[in-house]
């Protein structure tokens, strides 16, 4: 139980949620049977489910970047929170439809470590703050 060493490993996770970083590395930063809990209901189980996503999310042509990052650790627990950009290629979103763009919105990421890998992973996201920045929402009249 290193935090230090807890810490390196989610923020090599976020270097592939980014786009750079050797998605091979995937292997050894979690366990097989992670759960992913940010991962939509449709997706695989396991490790294979994140591997998915990170395909699907093409951070090569969508990048994404933190404008401003935490990483707070307490034994196998981590957490990540902060502000992240992101450009949205365009598309449906939680039965919206969001045109394409560039968005910033608040996120934290909580994670349980064992043995010194990802076992499982959360996601909060402002995705509300995303749909009004990029438009597929008006906010209310004041």
């Amino acid at each position: 139980m290193d935090t230090e060493r807890n810490k390196a490993v989610v923020r090599e996770l976020d270097e592939l949620s980014n786009g750079s970083g050797d998605l091979g590395r995937l292997d050894a930063l979690c366990t097989p049977d992670m759960v992913n809990h940010a991962l939509a209901p449709n997706m695989p189980t396991g490790i294979e489910g994140t591997r998915q996503f990170l395909l699907r999310a093409r951070r090569d042509q969508h990048p994404a970047r933190w404008v401003e990052s935490h990483i707070v650790a307490e034994g196998d627990l981590v957490v990540q929170f902060g502000v992240r950009e992101h450009e949205w290629p365009g598309g449906t979103f939680r039965g919206f439809d969001v045109p394409s763009g560039t968005y910033r919105r608040d996120v934290a990421f909580a994670y349980r470590l064992v043995d010194g890998r990802i076992s499982e992973r959360w996601a909060v996201r402002d995705d509300l703050a995303m749909l009004l920045q990029l438009g597929a929402l008006k906010p209310p009249p004041r």
